[in-house]
């Protein structure tokens, strides 16, 4: 049984939980790589990625590399003499990188490949309506997700689910998966499978502005994942018009109703306790939502403050 050496790169709050438990169950960590510090918010002050935060607090060897060809990089990353590289919500590697360490490199992605390459697999698949979804280990290549997959683990998607309820669990089956993933490359009998590539695959896009706007005209089903799938971050969002002001706004909950109705789609109904949105087969009620420069509220407590006409609308 080899003895490894893992150097695990990362950036966000989900890496930070698989790191977490690959330290609590004494593999040997040689070396932290995560993003480079980056100015955020309004007052532009540097922040800290929450890997690098973690790994700070906990004493690990940190690098932060602007760039991954780096020459002196590339020598401090050989200099850590790792074995095996574990990557988890990081960027793309160059194959002077991945192909370093002798046991190779791993990522863990949050679906069950080949579906949902990319960057937004726990938003799609419940932007998609998906009932099941989960994550996968699989051996680095040149390209994105695509590389020899070694292990894979499955949940189902809760109906009200949202994706950062889901990213919670999926980070907490990802951890365990990544510890069988090492304890397998430990013992040397690693087993892969090939991905197969068809028509039929689905992708997970990157979010934009575009993406994350909701078609009213949709159906209630479709509308309603969307919310969901994009929700807490980085939010659903729509136009709302009344009394000649247009405010963009952003919709965190809401909850289906099918109801016949002669309202036209798009049409806000508010009374002092609710709001809901006229579509084609029903209402979405909304019940969070944000207004521009406020916090995120839920709507008994917007409607306090503020009431609407009834020729406010939203597209």
């Amino acid at each position: 049984m080899e003895k490894l050496r893992i150097i695990f790169m990362g950036t966000p709050e989900f890496a930070v939980g698989i790191l977490d438990t690959i330290i609590k169950n004494n593999y040997d960590v040689v070396g932290v790589i995560t993003a480079a510090d980056k100015p955020a918010g309004r007052g532009q002050k540097i922040k800290y990625s929450a890997v690098k935060e973690y790994a700070l607090a906990n004493d690990l060897t940190l690098l932060q590399p602007t760039s991954l060809k780096d020459e002196s990089f590339l020598e401090e990353l050989k200099s850590l003499n790792a074995n095996l590289q574990i990557v988890v919500a990081f960027r793309m590697l160059p194959k002077v990188v991945w192909e370093m360490p002798s046991l190779g490199t791993f990522n863990l992605h949050a679906s069950l490949l080949p579906d949902y390459r990319g960057a937004a697999p726990i938003n799609w698949a419940i932007i998609n309506g998906e009932t099941k979804t989960g994550v996968t280990t699989f051996f680095i290549d040149d390209k994105i997700d695509t590389g020899a997959m070694i292990l894979n683990s499955e949940i189902a998607i809760e109906p009200a689910e949202n994706a950062g309820q889901l990213h919670d669990r999926l980070m907490h089956l990802g951890s365990q998966t990544v510890i069988d993933t090492l304890q397998i490359i430990e013992k040397g009998n690693v087993t892969t499978t090939i991905q197969e590539d068809n028509a039929e695959i689905k992708t997970a896009y990157k979010l934009n502005k575009e993406n994350c706007k909701i078609d009213w005209t949709k159906s209630g089903d479709e509308i309603n994942n969307l919310i969901r799938g994009l929700s807490p971050y980085p939010a659903s969002w729509c136009f709302l018009k009344d009394k000649n002001e247009e405010l963009s706004i952003k919709i965190y909950e809401a909850k289906l109703i099918e109801e016949a109705h002669s309202h036209e789609i798009g049409s806000l109904i508010s009374s002092k306790k609710e709001i809901k949105i006229a579509i084609a087969n029903g209402f979405v009620q909304l019940l969070s939502l944000q207004l521009p420069g406020k916090k995120r509220m839920q709507v008994a407590e917007l409607l306090n403050g503020i009431t609407f006409s009834e020729t406010a609308k939203v597209y």
